[in-house]
């Protein structure tokens, strides 16, 4: 190890805390830190070289390095490097951003409220649905429904709408008002049932809720339409399409959490589209700007926004709310994906590519089931043979780690590895990415 290495990790160790992290544990070896980036590649401060197979955080979607988003934070930087959106004011790039969110699909949804990341676009979306009942005289409107294995982010209201017990137990968390409906993890089930049965057991569930806790108490329901950091849950036909009937039926403002799924991961801009959710409110950030800077957004319906509007002060939003460099990087990311014509690359070339070598893996004797849209896909991991849901055992990270040993980044959650790397990634470096997964998974196998 050299000496600046040294010298870093030990800083490291006497001043950061990280997020997500045994830090203790973590310390005993040190910090990976990665020192420079470029396309699909990281590399570390040793000089290794890895495949990123989870895009950063699920977020890098156009690769590192790409000069268009770099020479547009820079133009941008040079001309206003920051304004706010207070004392009735804006800038540019916020107005230009709002109207591109809306031309690129979900019309119902007119208005856009920014913010500096996923946990506060759905933290702003909970203000906002609080405030939206209150002005149409339905105050008993205040319960929030989400759903087992959801990850809504990291702020209080955010992590009380997080249906995993190991982001809420630590802070004794969920607090009251914040309902919980069974998601559609199938494998983790160990149900008997079909996976689409399975999902019509969660809608029948979900409703029998619904009508104990009082359809005129409840505010809104959050689904992330894949639910990423809980499993890489891929819901089974039918299932969000009647998770959204459901909230019609009872007149519940349906939000459809796109942190990770926005930006062409499943192979169309936003899949709630694909799906045919018509939410009232999305939520929207990582791809939003490729992870360059910081950025969430909230896009709401036109009766939302116009009842906010009518209700005088809206007293919410962030320093940063709709930061003018974080919004220029945005308009170029999205400039970047049409000029690339990146969904269609996923949807028809890489995604079905990826879907194949991925469901392959089905097959190794490590693993109990494969699922994947598009680029977006987990290996659930079999111990010795056998099936394992306690996600305290923590196979994921293990693997994850012999996978990295062999030149690629994936993510460990629990007892699967979650693979969803930058979008443009090539065939060639999908072959590589699933060639580093397979030689962990042998090393595990063999173990």
């Amino acid at each position: 190890m050299n000496t600046v290495t040294a010298s870093l990790r030990a800083i490291d160790k006497a001043h950061h805390i990280h997020p997500f992290t045994h830090n203790d544990a973590m310390h005993e070896n040190g910090a990976y830190i990665i020192d420079h980036a470029e396309g699909s590649y990281v590399t570390d401060d040793h000089g290794v070289r890895l495949l990123d197979g989870l895009a950063g955080l699920w977020c890098v979607n156009m690769g590192y390095g790409r000069r268009e988003i770099i020479d547009a934070i820079s133009a941008q930087l040079e001309k206003l490097c920051y304004y706010p959106s207070f004392f009735n004011s804006t800038t540019e790039p916020t107005i230009l951003l709002a109207e591109k969110l809306h031309s690129l699909g979900l019309p119902r949804l007119t208005h856009t409220l920014f913010s500096n990341s996923g946990s506060e676009a759905n933290e702003t979306a909970l203000k906002v649905i609080l405030s939206y009942w209150l002005l149409k005289g339905q105050p008993r409107r205040t319960k929030i429904i989400s759903r087992t294995y959801s990850y809504h982010g990291v702020t209080l209201g955010a992590t009380n709408l997080t249906g995993l017990v190991s982001c809420t137990k630590p802070f004794g968390l969920p607090t009251s008002g914040f309902v919980r409906v069974p998601g559609p993890y199938h494998y983790a089930s160990g149900s008997a049932l079909s996976p689409e049965d399975f999902g019509k057991k969660c809608l029948e569930e979900t409703e029998t809720i619904i009508k104990c806790e009082g359809p005129d108490s409840i505010a809104a329901l959050f689904a992330e339409p894949i639910q990423g950091a809980g499993g890489v849950i891929i819901p089974p036909a039918g299932y969000l399409q009647g998770l959204r009937e459901l909230a019609r039926k009872y007149g519940i403002l349906y939000v459809s959490d796109e942190v990770i799924t926005g930006f062409g991961r499943t192979g169309s801009m936003y899949a709630s589209e694909a799906w045919d959710l018509d939410p009232d409110i999305q939520c929207l950030a990582k791809g939003i700007t490729s992870g360059y800077i910081p950025l969430g957004a909230t896009r709401v319906s036109d009766d939302i926004a116009t009842t906010l509007n009518s209700g005088g002060y809206y007293a919410n939003g962030h320093t940063y709310s709709g930061h003018p460099v974080a919004c220029a990087a945005a308009l170029a990311n999205i400039a970047l994906m049409e000029k690339e014509a990146t969904v269609p690359y996923v949807r028809d070339e890489v995604g079905p590519y990826f879907e194949q070598k991925l469901l392959a893996l089905k097959a190794h004797p490590a693993v109990g089931e494969a699922r994947c849209c598009k680029l977006m896909g987990a290996l659930e991991l079999l111990d010795h043979g056998q099936k394992v849901t306690d996600p305290t055992i923590g196979l994921g990270p293990k693997v994850a780690a012999l996978v990295r040993k062999h030149g690629a980044i994936v993510r460990g959650l629990a007892n699967l590895i979650a693979i969803s790397p930058c979008l443009n990634i090539t065939r060639a470096e999908v072959d590589e990415l699933f060639a580093s997964a397979q030689a962990g998974l042998d090393e595990f196998a063999a173990g």
